[in-house]
């Protein structure tokens, strides 16, 4: 799992941190020179031995009239006590003790300049306190600017998808950063971009339904005007209405089985012959066909009884989507035509091919077969049953195709993943 936004805190936080001990060192050697810089230890002892010298001549009287040469710095530094006075707390660099002529025993000792250093917040220097203070609020002001600019840009775009704007995009904004925030904008546009599909889709959807719906429901009102007018044609009105009503009842049912398919509804878990169910499709279709004097003949390899055709999902939808496929098959064949099933087991899929001798379908219209009532820019119309096909396949992980046949014809193939079961 990439953590790229965890590294780029932990670096920012490591480069303040070094910034921020660097500038401390840089204020002590600046403003607050140390003894180990300034003034090294051998200078400290050769001071003492100074001041001792001029005290063993002349005592302190003789020690204050020379350090008036010395610069002021050198005078603080150096001090002289008696003998029998405690020491400073703290110790100092170098300490000699000496004999006045007048016999009295002197203390000569270096301390280094640190008396502003005795000033501070809980013992700490200010320049610590102030160097921390202000590098961990600058870093803190860094990293909550760099994430809560995006996120206020996130928050912004979902208020306006949530008033409809589908045309709201996050990727553009987030330039060149590369991180889990840039990650969730653009996972933010793909979920754009699929409910302005979904919303397109249902808009498209609902206007092709009332579309076609008017259609059997003028027939009805027609019919029901003709039985009014003319009672003695009761029986064809009646007729009439129970086969406009049928197609109405059979459109909705396809309607219903496409809007649980475009919702996500589970394919199932339940193992099922895939052979089966298209010969049970074909004979079926023999006998419809059998009118028109089509023949539907199906071709299945490897042909022994004995192998399986298992696939995992259900065998419902998947019958209900080859039956789509064969009857629209032999709709469009010509009479005397061949409609022909071709069964094969490639791989870890089961591959269909329904072929026809029908007219084909127009390039241009290709694009719209699996929609719901397609249609291309010739005005050659689709209904629901490739589009439910196509959706139920989807649902279990497989995929269909179609392209026009030489030198005529459709052919549609169907790609069906097979399940594996283990013995029990």
């Amino acid at each position: 799992m990439k953590r790229r936004l965890f590294w780029k805190i932990l670096i920012g936080f490591w480069l303040t941190f070094i910034i921020i001990t660097q500038g401390i060192w840089l204020m002590f050697n600046l403003l607050r020179p140390d003894q180990d810089v300034s003034y090294m230890r051998s200078f400290a002892r050769m001071s003492v031995a100074a001041a001792a010298s001029s005290i063993r001549e002349g005592g302190p009287s003789a020690l204050a009239e020379e350090q008036k040469s010395w610069p002021m710095d050198w005078r603080a530094r150096v001090r002289v006590r008696p003998s029998s006075e405690p020491l400073d707390r703290r110790a100092p660099v170098a300490s000699q003790t000496v004999d006045a002529p007048d016999g009295t025993t002197y203390r000569v000792s270096y301390y280094p300049q640190r008396r502003a250093r005795d000033h501070g917040i809980f013992g700490i220097p200010i320049e610590v306190v102030i160097v921390v203070v202000v590098g961990g609020l600058g870093f803190s002001a860094i990293l909550a600017w760099y994430l809560t600019q995006p996120i206020q840009r996130m928050q912004t775009g979902f208020g306006r998808l949530a008033q409809g704007n589908f045309a709201t995009r996050l990727g553009p904004a987030m330039g060149r950063r590369r991180d889990e925030i840039a990650d969730l904008a653009h996972d933010f546009d793909k979920m754009a971009i699929r409910l302005e599909e979904l919303v397109a889709a249902r808009d498209r959807l609902l206007a092709d339904v009332s579309h076609e719906l008017r259609t059997p429901l003028a027939r009805l009102n027609l019919a029901i005007g003709l039985a009014r007018q003319d009672p003695a044609k009761l029986a064809n009105s009646l007729d009439r209405i129970s086969g406009e009503a049928a197609k109405l009842d059979e459109m909705v049912g396809e309607l219903l089985t496409l809007s649980k398919l475009e919702s996500g509804q589970s394919r199932g878990e339940d193992y099922f012959n895939f052979a089966e169910i298209v010969k049970a499709v074909v004979q079926d279709a023999g006998y419809e066909a059998a009118g028109k004097k089509v023949e539907v003949l199906f071709d299945v390899l490897p042909s022994d009884d004995n192998f399986e055709w298992i696939a995992l999902g259900s065998g419902k939808l998947i019958s209900r989507a080859v039956e789509n496929i064969v009857r629209n098959a032999v709709r469009y064949s010509s009479e005397g035509g061949k409609v022909i099933a071709t069964l094969r087991h490639e791989g870890e899929n089961y591959s269909l091919k329904v072929t026809d001798e029908g007219p084909g379908i127009p390039e241009e219209a290709m694009a719209g077969l699996f929609m719901p009532f397609g249609m291309s820019a010739d005005g050659f119309g689709f209904g629901l049953g490739l589009a439910i096909a196509q959706r139920a396949v989807a649902v279990h992980g497989g995929s269909i195709a179609a392209r026009n046949g030489k030198p005529k014809g459709l052919e549609m193939a169907v790609s069906l993943p097979a399940a594996t079961v283990e013995p029990s």
